[in-house]
């Protein structure tokens, strides 16, 4: 790496050497860079840009859309006597979402900034429609003994990608689709049927054959496998004692 107060930034985006890249932690841009920057102190090296954030949309942002941006930039009262930032850019605005963040030292755990998470949406507030555009805001923590030379602030910025399908959640889904699909056919082929199943006793049946007396003459044609009409009517009688659905 070069020397302290190398430049990385060409024309407002950041460009380092190949194999390298910069993730640095909420402490490390809180005291690293933000800190040196509001007391006007040297920085370990240019890797951040200033850019007025309220001037473009996030996607207008000079550098990398696919990757997270870093810049400083300045807050802009929303009104003369407040204390409240303008957000709006060209096309919409940012919006606070949930409670700001401590930032503290890790030796000491000694309190030193604020992250504020901001959401952008499209339109006016507050009919905007929400988008998945992310801005991380730093910001330093008052000093009674420390006056800060210039209102900056750190932002990143970086587009949130939706988790995609697992294949473990594919199978599930596939899996209970598949169980309502047989489920809803089950019930409609029996609701459209209008057959009767009937449970057939063929061992009463049997019985009621051996009991019956027979003329010596037609024993031979017992097993004939013509069926009468009077062992038609038993057959449909003994199955009144069993279960029938529609």
């Amino acid at each position: 790496m070069e020397g302290r107060g190398s430049s990385f930034v060409k024309n407002g985006e950041l460009r380092l050497p190949p194999g390298f890249r910069f993730h640095p932690t909420d402490e490390e841009l809180v005291v690293q860079y933000l800190k040196r920057k509001v007391f006007s102190c040297p920085l370990p090296a240019s890797f951040i840009p200033e850019v007025d954030i309220c001037k473009s949309d996030p996607w207008d942002l000079p550098g990398d859309l696919e990757q997270e941006r870093y810049f400083f930039s300045t807050r802009e009262a929303k009104y003369p006597n407040g204390n409240r930032s303008n957000r709006a850019t060209n096309s919409g605005y940012w919006k606070a979402t949930g409670l700001d963040k401590h930032i503290a030292t890790s030796k000491g755990h000694q309190l030193i900034g604020m992250k504020k998470t901001l959401v952008f949406y499209r339109g006016k507030p507050p009919y905007g429609s929400r988008t998945d555009w992310i801005m991380h805001e730093y910001r330093l923590v008052s000093h009674p003994h420390l006056l800060p030379m210039q209102n900056w602030v750190l932002c990143r910025i970086f587009f949130k990608r939706r988790a995609p399908a697992t294949a473990k959640n594919v199978l599930l889904d596939h899996n209970s689709h598949s169980a309502s699909a047989s489920e809803e056919a089950f019930t409609i082929s029996h609701e459209g049927s209008n057959s009767k199943v009937v449970f057939y006793d063929f061992l009463a049946q049997n019985r009621a054959d051996l009991n019956r007396v027979t003329p010596p003459a037609s024993s031979t044609s017992g097993t004939s496998g013509i069926t009468t009409e009077s062992d038609e009517h038993e057959d449909s009688s003994s199955c009144n004692n069993f279960p029938f659905f529609r």
